[in-house]
């Protein structure tokens, strides 16, 4: 019985490096999947490429989630992080992009971090429209010509990012201070 090649062999890795040689990447692999750490000014064109490559041809993007890695026990190399989960269809193959971001501002409040952004991959992928608009709600992470970059689970006026660690698991007495409207209002 052979074993499988470890995710570091993965071929992706290999093609990233020959389409970018000046390009600094990182890769990871983890239970036999493959992340490829990106600096956040070169996201944009490594996931062309992935989409768009005829050796590559990731089709689908089926999720972008934020991570906090404040209070993480490892170094990391930046507070915050976007993870893209990338399939190609035609040859049933998953791969992991990952983007770090360091707030240049405190996080414990609503203001907008202007080292907290990174390109749009709604032109690629359209379906990452709503997952992006999440990220941006729950964590507070921008995103470069997003179609239409808005909350999308707290309303409007929400006065935090809750999945920023910082934020206090009870809230900031948002709960307290909720209109609630009976049917008769509606």
């Amino acid at each position: 019985m052979t074993t499988p090649p470890t995710s570091l062999d993965h071929p992706t890795f290999a093609a990233c490096r020959g389409a970018f040689p000046a390009k600094k990447f990182r890769g990871t692999e983890f239970r036999n999947q493959a992340t490829l750490i990106v600096e956040p000014g070169d996201l944009l064109e490594v996931m062309t490429f992935l989409r768009h490559d005829p050796s590559m041809r990731y089709d689908m993007c089926t999720d972008v989630a934020g991570v906090d890695y404040l209070g993480y026990p490892s170094e990391t190399i930046g507070r915050f992080a976007v993870r893209y989960n990338l399939i190609s269809t035609e040859r049933n193959d998953r791969f992991f992009v990952k983007a770090f971001l360091d707030p240049s501002i405190p996080t414990d409040g609503i203001e907008e971090d202007p080292a907290l952004y990174l390109p749009s991959v709604c032109g690629l992928w359209p379906g990452a429209e709503w997952r992006e608009r999440e990220v941006f709600d729950m964590f507070g992470i921008r995103f470069h010509n997003h179609p239409d970059l808005r909350r999308i689970l707290t309303w409007k006026d929400f006065p935090a990012h809750p999945q920023r660690k910082d934020y206090p698991v009870k809230g900031r007495g948002e709960r307290e201070r909720y209109q609630v409207v009976d049917r008769t209002d509606a």
